[in-house]
């Protein structure tokens, strides 16, 4: 009979589990390449004002990557003030929803942090050894597999022809 076992959680263990699988390694470190015009209007729901901005950030390495996100609230958008051309790391959550049928997807920054570059991988250098140089080479007497051993007899277990 197998034995079920479960966990009673408090709502901050629950808490901070959500925030672990919720902004694990959510996040991009690149250079903002374009800021899109803010877009504002009213909550057809609640009547409230609202507006959101799109920027486009680069990912550098040897096939950049590019993302579109959005700051949501004239608040943060001016808190963050994002600029062309400014290098940032931008954490963010990403969620979909259905409009007539089709799936649209939101990334969605709730923070940025100024100042950091992603590294950029090194290009190799023409000449240069892919790999550290190794210990003396073995004598040439000496094969680097051992000697083939010789044919085994018919009906044995060892018929393969190599």
């Amino acid at each position: 009979m197998p034995f079920k076992q479960f966990f009673v959680l408090s709502r901050s263990q629950t808490e901070k589990i959500t925030n672990l699988i919720r902004y694990n390694n959510m996040d991009l470190t690149g250079r903002i390449i374009a800021v899109l015009p803010a877009q504002s209007g009213v909550s057809a729901r609640t009547g409230n004002s609202w507006m959101s901005q799109d920027y486009v950030i680069e990912v550098p390495g040897q096939y950049p990557k590019r993302c579109v996100f959005r700051i949501f609230g004239e608040d943060r958008i001016k808190q963050f003030n994002l600029q062309m051309n400014e290098d940032v790391t931008v954490q963010f959550d990403i969620d979909a929803h259905e409009y007539q049928g089709r799936w649209f997807n939101d990334v969605r920054a709730y923070n940025i942090i100024r100042g950091q570059v992603a590294p950029v991988a090194a290009a190799p250098v023409a000449g240069a050894e892919p790999f550290p140089p190794q210990a003396a080479a073995a004598p040439a007497a000496e094969a680097p597999f051992p000697p083939a051993s010789d044919a085994p007899a018919e009906g044995s277990a060892d018929d393969l022809p190599f």
